[in-house]
């Protein structure tokens, strides 16, 4: 019997997560959910926190020990950068036009913005007290962020991804430096590491479509409780809103991301999507970008075939600073809450929110909800009440799990353009 792919497998695991959810709603089993059903998709989202570090600080050593010259790691690296940061601003570009077209703040009834405000003061509140230390602490913290003092202490927590990364490419970077009799054993050993790393990751995605299940059952239950119309209610009220960021975000998937394979790679952007699916599912389901990263780097490799010295360089720096769907988020909520406020944007408004979502997407956790806590920095840069995050927190994490798609779908399509320019791909065998 032939076997059934992963991403199919995860699909139906999503499936049967949805339904089960339905099924909990109406028949009131939330406690049951709770207590016997979340618990395996909190074990799923550990496993992946588990090896993201370890599988960013091996494989990106691995990666630049691999490039053997530092003017291949530079030239590799100065396009990296180059095109992560084009493709953030375009989708902050997309993000404004498609809301100051819509005009989602317009549609927002007064009663519901009290009802919600009241209801999550408490959670607003809490992502500005977190802002408010990336605020205070300068223009230029950043940059100081990425360089660690401890790297130990750094890799004890996943928000320290840029802090690692740093770490892991200063220290490739000096075993290409070494003579090659001193680096060979160290490269050696962090080149066993990294497979057993990835057999890690095999490991785990075989649980994948159990944890899929799980999360999505759980977060139904978690956001309409018993009351299938008071979710029903909710998502009319700012259905304009999330038909704005769900738009932005389709423009970069249909469009942009399109154009660019086709301009730039002899990948069918058709081949593309196939691809890396299961990615995809899994960046839908978790909502970060770090935790998929296995996936992705996966779904790159042996998929469409791009070379481990480019992917293992090339996914992890984007996981952690290439952010688009981020940025579309972060502009058309930005202006949102601006046009719910009764707030009227100036041109240089609508520029500044393009250069503080850029700076703030870059230095955004790869986790869940991140970008709420960077959306303060962007609000209070337009001079709008960062309280009006109570405005869209109760439905942003669907939007979160939609835009985490975007973000590793540009990553993905950002590591095809680099490895294109640099031989960098290996025949695979045919997806079925």
């Amino acid at each position: 019997m032939k076997k059934i792919p992963l991403h199919i497998r995860i699909f139906i695991g999503m499936l049967l997560g949805i339904l089960l959810g339905i099924i909990s709603i109406v028949f009131h089993l939330g406690p049951f959910i709770t207590n016997w059903i979340k618990p395996f998709g909190t074990i799923f989202i550990n496993l992946l926190k588990l090896i993201a570090i370890p599988l960013i600080l091996v494989s990106l050593i691995s990666g630049v020990s691999n490039l053997k010259d530092i003017s291949k790691l530079s030239r590799i690296g100065g396009k990296t950068m180059a095109l992560y940061l084009i493709t953030t601003v375009i989708a902050i570009a997309i993000g404004l036009i498609a809301v100051n077209t819509i005009k989602p703040g317009n549609f927002l009834s007064k009663e519901k913005q009290v009802e919600l405000s009241s209801k999550y003061a408490q959670d607003a509140n809490l992502k500005v007290s977190d802002a408010q230390k990336l605020k205070q602490s300068g223009p230029l913290q950043v940059i100081v962020d990425i360089v660690p003092d401890n790297i130990f202490g750094s890799m004890g927590s996943n928000r320290n991804m840029l802090q690692v990364i740093f770490f892991s490419i200063l220290f490739g970077i000096a075993l290409i430096m070494v003579p090659e009799a001193k680096g060979i054993p160290v490269k050696n050993f962090f080149d066993g590491v990294n497979e057993v790393i990835l057999k890690i990751v095999d490991i785990v995605m075989h649980y994948a479509p159990v944890g899929v299940l799980a999360l999505l059952t759980a977060l139904m239950v978690d956001f309409a409780g018993d009351d299938p119309k008071q979710a029903l209610e909710l998502f009319s009220a700012l259905g304009v809103y999330a038909f704005t960021v769900l738009l932005s975000l389709a423009l970069m998937i249909l469009l942009v991301y399109p154009l660019a394979m086709r301009l730039f790679t002899h990948i069918s952007y058709k081949q593309f999507l196939k691809a890396i699916m299961p990615a995809q599912i899994m960046a839908f389901s978790t909502s970060s970008s770090a935790a998929t990263l296995p996936v992705t780097m996966e779904c790159v490799e042996k998929n469409l075939g791009v070379k481990e010295e480019v992917s293992s360089f090339v996914l992890p720096l984007g996981a952690t600073i290439n952010m688009d769907g981020t940025s579309i988020h972060q502009a058309v909520t930005a202006v949102f809450i601006a046009q719910a406020f009764g707030h009227d944007l100036t041109l240089v408004d609508q520029l500044t929110i393009i250069l503080t979502a850029t700076l703030s997407s870059i230095g955004a956790a790869a986790v869940p909800s991140a970008g709420l806590i960077t959306l303060v920095i962007v609000l209070g840069a337009i001079g709008v009440s960062p309280e009006g995050l109570a405005l869209i927190i109760a439905i942003d994490r669907p939007l979160d799990m939609c835009r985490t798609i975007v973000n590793i779908t540009g990553d993905a399509v950002v590591t095809s353009m680099v490895a294109t320019t640099e031989n960098g791909f290996q025949k695979v065998e045919p997806l079925n």
